[in-house]
C-alpha cells in the first residue's frame, strides 16, 4: 500500500480538512425572514458584518470536523471597496439564469486524508467589477448567456495575481501552509496578503456562554484557546503586524442598534479599508485575527509564505518545513501513480486528478437543527411566526452536524439526496469508507424521516428526488469488494434495512392510484416537462411518469440484488429478494398496461416512452416530449448468473412458482427463462426489440446523440416544439442546448438540450449490463444511419468517451468545455485548470451552469478509469507473486 492508503487506515487524519462552504450567506439556515426569502436576508454585503448562526465561508478554507476553529485567505489589491475574504456572486434574481458565482478559482489537488492539499484564486489587480456584473446581468435576459468575470476583460493583460494555497499536514492537528502569489502582469504591484484565523460563534445564541480566545504571544504569533479543541499556535515564518476583532454582528451597520462589542466581524475590513483604527482591539485578543503581509509582487515575479497551524508548541515550527511539502507532494503522486497505472495519457491523467480534486475539496461540514431553527435561541429575537408553518416545519427531527460531500460548495452548499448518491461513485474509488459513511449519514435517524422519505435539500427536503440511493449502495460495495477483495456486508445489510422504509414511503406516497404507475413530482429534471412537476397542473389531475415509474423499476431490482447478495450470507434475505422481485414485475406490468388508452407508457408508433396526462374527467392524454424521461427505463436491468440461483433454492423455487402462475407478468421480463450462453438472466423493462428502437433514437445525431454524450431532451424538438394549450394559455418544450429560457426553478436548470453526466453515466452503466448478458452478438447502428454495427459494450465506451471529451485536449489543443473562451483555451495560466460544470451545451460543450459541480460531474473520473480497477490488478499480481514464491 501506498503511504496515504496506509493513512486512510489510521484514526484522525481527517480531523482538519476543507470543510468550509465557499458560501454561507443566502442559505436556508441563515435566513429568519418573514417570506422564506433566504438571498436577500443575509446578502454579500451583509456577509463581511454578520454572525453566522450555523456555519462558516471563506477562500481556500479548512477547519476542523466540528468546524470550531477556521482558517482561510483574505486578499486586498489597496484598490478594491472591501478585502476580499469570500467568492462573490449573483443571487437567484440578479443572475440571468439564477444565482451564480463570479470568481476563477480551481481545486487542484487533494489526498483523500487531506495530507496534501492545493488550490488557486485569481485575483484581479484593478477593482474587482462588482457592479459591472450586477448592472450587466441584471439587462440580460433568460435568452442572452451570462455574464462572467473573464467577460468583463479583467484579465485580459494579465494584470491579476495567481494565488495558490497549499496545505501539508505533518501530522492529524499538525497543518502546513503555503501561500504562494504570481503577478502575472508586467508593472510591480501591492497586495495584502491576510490569512485569517477564526472561530465559528457558538457564544451569541444562548446554550453556552464560554468565549474562546486567539492571543498575540509574545513572538506575534497566534495563540489559539478552546475547551475542547484544546490549545493550537499559528506561526508566521516572518514578522507581521496582526488585527483582532470578535466573530460579531455588526449591528449598528446591518440593524442601526448598538454593538455587544466594539470589534464586530468587519473590524479588520474596516481598518484596512477605511482606516477606522478603533476597528480592531488593540489589546491583540479577540475571536478574529488576520496577519497582514504587505506585498510588493514585481512583475511577472512570486512571493511565498509560510505558515503553521499545530498543537505541538515550543518548537521550531519552520525546520524541515520544505522537505514535509515535498514528501507530502511525492505521496501524493505515488497515490495517485498507482491509481492511474492503466492510464497512458497524461491528459486523462490530469483531468481525472483534478475531478478527485474537486470532489475532495467539495467536503463541508454541514450544520442543521431544524428544530432549533423553527423556534429560534433564547439569546435571539424569536423567529417570526410564519415559520411555524413555513419551509421544512415537517422535519423537526433532522438535526445534521456532519462532514458532508456538496454539489457545488458556493452554488449548493448543502447536499441533495440524489446527488450525493452520484458522488459516491467516484469517492468509492479512493475512499471507499467515506463514500459509505455519507451513504449511511442520510438513512440515519436524525436524516431521514420517520415515514422513510430522504430529505431531499434544504430548500425544501420535502421535495422528491430519484430513488437511486439503493443503486449507489451497492455499487460502492461492489467497487470495494472488486479492490479489497472483499466487500462490507454490514455497510449494505445496515443500508438495505433503511432503505426498506424508503421504498415503503415510495409505495405508499407516490402511486396515487395503487397501480404501481408513480408519479413522483419533479424528480430532480427540474425543467424537462411541459409542465412544472413539482406543482399542482393547471389541467388539474396527475402525470402518470415514466420517469418516475422506471425509477421505482431499477430501485426495486437494485433492492433485490442487494437482497440476494445478503442472502448468499443469510438466507433469511431470499424472501426479500422474492418481494422485489414481484414487486419489479408488477411495475413492468403496469408500465405496458396503464396509462393512455390503456396502451401503456409505451407508444409503439414513435418506439419511445412517453409521460402520461390523466385528466380530473378520467381522459388521458400521452406527453409525447422526446426526453430523457424516456430513455430512464434503460436503467431498470439486472443480470444474475445462474449459480446465484443454484446457491439461492428457496428464492428460485419462489421465482419459478410465480412465472408459472402469472405466465402475463413473466412474458414481460426479458429472457428470464432464455439463459444466456455464459449462463445468465435478465431482468428489464426492455426486451430487445423495444430496446432497439429505443436506442435508434438515443443514438441519432439528428436527436438525442451529441458530440459529448445523450442530450437530455431530442433536437427534433428545435425545429418541431412539442405544445400543449391550456385555457388558452400555451405550454411548450423546444430544444434548448444551452442555458434555460424558462423561469422554472429560478430559471437556473436546464433539461431541456444540455448534457447532464449524471444521467449519462447511469446510460453508460446499463449498457454495459445489458451486454453483460446479450454479449458480443447483439449489435445496433451507431450513430445511427452511419452503417456502423457495434457491440453494446462498445456503444457505451463510444459514449465514455465523448462524455470524457469534454474535459480533454482535442487534436487542436482545446478542451471543449472552454468553448468561446480564447484566454481560457490558449493562456498556460488557465488551459490545464479544469472546472467541472453542473451541464454542458448539447452541441458545443461549453459548460454551463453551477461551475464546481464536481460533485456528480466527478463521475467523469470513473469513465476515465480502465473498466478493470488497477488496485484489483495490483493485488491480482502480488497474489500470483506470492503463491510463485511458495
Amino acid at each position: 500500500m501506498t503511504t496515504e492508503e496506509q493513512r486512510l487506515q489510521k484514526e484522525g487524519w481527517k480531523i482538519w480538512g476543507p470543510y468550509v462552504s465557499d458560501r454561507q450567506w443566502g442559505t436556508v439556515r441563515e435566513d429568519y425572514s418573514k417570506n422564506g426569502d433566504a438571498w436577500h436576508y443575509t446578502t454579500h454585503d451583509m456577509a463581511r458584518s454578520k454572525a453566522y448562526r450555523w456555519g462558516e465561508e471563506g477562500i481556500a478554507g479548512i477547519c476542523d470536523d466540528r468546524q470550531i476553529l477556521c482558517f482561510a485567505l483574505a486578499l486586498w489589491n489597496t484598490k478594491d471597496p472591501i478585502i476580499k475574504e469570500r467568492y462573490f456572486g449573483l443571487t437567484n434574481s440578479e443572475g440571468n439564469h439564477g444565482e451564480d458565482v463570479k470568481e476563477l478559482y480551481y481545486y487542484l489537488d487533494s489526498t483523500p486524508t487531506h495530507s496534501y492539499m492545493k488550490t488557486l484564486y485569481k485575483y484581479p489587480q484593478a477593482e474587482y467589477p462588482y457592479q459591472q456584473l450586477l448592472q450587466e446581468n441584471g439587462r440580460r435576459t433568460r435568452l442572452q448567456p451570462e455574464f462572467e468575470i473573464i467577460d468583463t476583460g479583467i484579465f485580459n493583460d494579465d494584470n491579476y495575481f495567481d494565488v495558490f494555497v497549499e496545505y501539508a499536514k505533518a501530522d492529524a492537528e499538525d497543518v502546513l501552509i503555503k501561500i504562494t502569489v504570481h503577478n502575472r502582469g508586467k508593472k510591480d504591484v501591492p497586495l495584502h496578503v491576510l490569512p485569517t484565523l477564526w472561530f465559528r460563534n457558538t457564544w451569541d445564541w444562548g446554550y453556552d456562554d464560554y468565549k474562546p480566545q486567539l492571543l498575540s504571544s509574545n513572538s506575534g504569533d497566534v495563540t489559539v484557546q478552546h475547551k475542547e479543541l484544546g490549545e493550537y499556535c499559528l506561526y508566521f515564518d516572518k514578522k507581521v503586524e496582526t488585527f483582532f476583532c470578535e466573530n460579531e454582528t455588526n449591528n449598528e451597520r446591518l440593524y442601526g442598534t448598538a454593538n455587544a462589542s466594539k470589534y464586530t466581524k468587519d473590524g479588520i475590513n474596516n481598518f484596512l479599508v477605511n482606516g477606522d483604527e478603533k476597528a480592531v482591539n488593540p489589546n491583540a485578543t479577540g475571536t478574529k485575527v488576520a496577519a497582514d503581509h504587505k506585498l510588493l509582487v514585481k512583475a511577472k515575479g512570486s512571493e511565498e509564505l509560510r505558515l503553521r497551524l499545530t498543537t505541538k508548541t515550543g518548537t521550531k515550527p519552520f525546520a524541515g518545513f520544505d522537505e514535509l511539502f515535498a514528501l507530502r507532494i511525492k505521496e501524493a503522486d505515488e497515490f495517485y501513480a498507482a491509481l492511474q497505472t492503466e492510464i497512458t495519457s497524461a491528459d486523462e491523467k490530469l483531468v481525472q486528478r483534478q475531478a478527485f480534486a474537486g470532489m475532495l475539496w467539495s467536503k463541508q461540514f454541514y450544520y442543521y437543527d431544524v428544530e432549533k431553527w423553527l423556534k429560534g435561541d433564547p439569546a435571539q429575537p424569536p423567529p417570526p411566526q410564519q415559520r411555524e408553518d413555513g419551509r421544512n416545519h415537517e422535519w423537526c427531527h433532522l438535526n445534521n452536524a456532519d462532514i458532508i460531500s456538496m454539489p457545488d460548495k458556493w452554488e449548493y452548499p448543502w447536499y441533495a439526496a440524489w446527488d450525493l448518491a452520484f458522488h459516491c461513485i467516484p469517492f468509492a474509488i479512493i475512499d471507499p469508507t467515506f463514500a459509505k459513511h455519507q451513504l449511511l449519514h442520510l438513512t440515519k435517524e436524525w436524516y431521514m424521516h420517520p415515514n422513510g422519505q430522504l430529505p431531499a435539500y434544504e430548500w425544501n427536503f420535502s421535495d422528491v428526488n430519484p430513488p437511486v440511493h439503493a443503486w449507489a449502495a451497492f455499487r460502492v460495495y461492489t467497487l470495494e469488494k472488486k479492490t479489497a477483495g472483499k466487500g462490507d456486508g454490514p455497510f449494505l445489510e445496515s443500508v438495505f434495512h433503511k432503505l426498506l422504509l424508503n421504498f415503503t414511503w415510495w409505495v405508499n406516497r407516490k402511486d396515487a392510484q395503487g397501480n404501481n404507475i408513480f408519479e413522483g413530482g419533479f424528480l430532480g429534471l427540474d425543467n424537462i416537462g411541459v409542465f412544472d412537476r413539482s406543482a399542482p397542473l393547471p389541467t388539474g389531475g396527475y402525470i402518470e411518469q415514466a420517469d418516475g415509474t422506471s425509477w421505482m423499476a431499477m430501485y426495486s431490482l437494485n433492492m433485490m440484488r442487494i437482497s440476494l447478495e445478503l442472502a448468499l450470507h443469510n438466507p433469511v434475505y431470499q424472501d426479500m429478494a422474492t418481494k422485489f422481485f414481484e414487486h419489479f414485475l408488477y411495475i413492468a406490468s403496469a408500465m405496458d398496461s396503464m396509462g393512455a388508452d390503456s396502451g401503456g407508457l409505451w407508444d409503439d408508433e414513435d418506439g419511445f416512452f412517453y409521460d402520461v396526462l390523466r385528466l380530473p374527467n378520467n381522459q388521458s392524454e400521452k406527453l409525447k416530449v422526446r426526453s430523457m424521461v424516456g430513455l430512464i427505463p434503460l436503467f431498470a436491468v439486472e443480470v444474475l448468473d445462474h449459480e446465484i440461483l443454484e446457491a439461492l433454492p428457496q428464492f428460485c423455487v419462489r421465482l419459478n412458482w410465480f412465472l408459472d402462475n402469472r405466465p402475463g407478468l413473466a412474458a414481460l421480463v426479458s429472457r428470464w427463462h432464455e439463459k444466456s450462453e455464459s449462463e445468465k438472466h435478465l431482468l428489464s423493462l426492455l426486451r430487445g426489440h423495444r430496446m432497439k428502437k429505443i436506442l435508434c433514437r438515443m443514438l441519432d445525431e439528428t436527436e438525442f446523440l451529441s458530440d459529448y454524450g445523450i442530450r437530455a431532451l431530442s433536437k427534433y424538438h428545435e425545429e418541431h416544439p412539442y405544445e400543449v394549450w391550456v385555457n388558452g394559455a400555451k405550454f411548450s418544450v423546444d430544444y434548448t442546448p444551452g442555458e434555460s429560457t424558462v423561469a422554472l426553478f429560478g430559471g437556473n436548470s436546464n433539461w431541456r438540450g444540455p448534457v447532464w453526466m449524471p444521467v449519462n453515466y447511469l446510460i453508460v452503466e446499463s449498457l454495459q449490463r445489458f451486454h453483460y448478458y446479450y454479449g458480443d452478438d447483439f449489435r445496433v447502428e451507431c450513430p445511427t444511419g452511419s452503417g456502423v454495427y457495434l457491440s453494446l459494450n462498445e456503444i457505451a465506451d463510444e459514449l465514455s468517451r465523448r462524455l470524457s471529451r469534454l474535459f480533454l485536449l482535442d487534436e487542436d489543443g482545446r478542451r471543449p468545455v472552454f468553448d468561446g473562451y480564447e484566454k481560457l483555451q490558449n493562456d498556460p495560466h488557465f488551459k490545464n485548470y479544469v472546472l467541472f460544470h453542473e451541464y454542458f451545451h448539447g452541441d458545443t460543450g461549453r459548460g454551463l451552469g453551477a461551475s464546481h459541480q464536481t460533485g456528480w460531474t466527478g463521475l467523469v473520473a470513473k469513465l476515465l478509469q480502465p473498466r478493470r480497477n488497477p488496485m484489483e490488478k495490483i493485488r491480482e499480481e502480488k497474489e500470483a507473486a506470492s503463491a510463485n514464491e511458495v
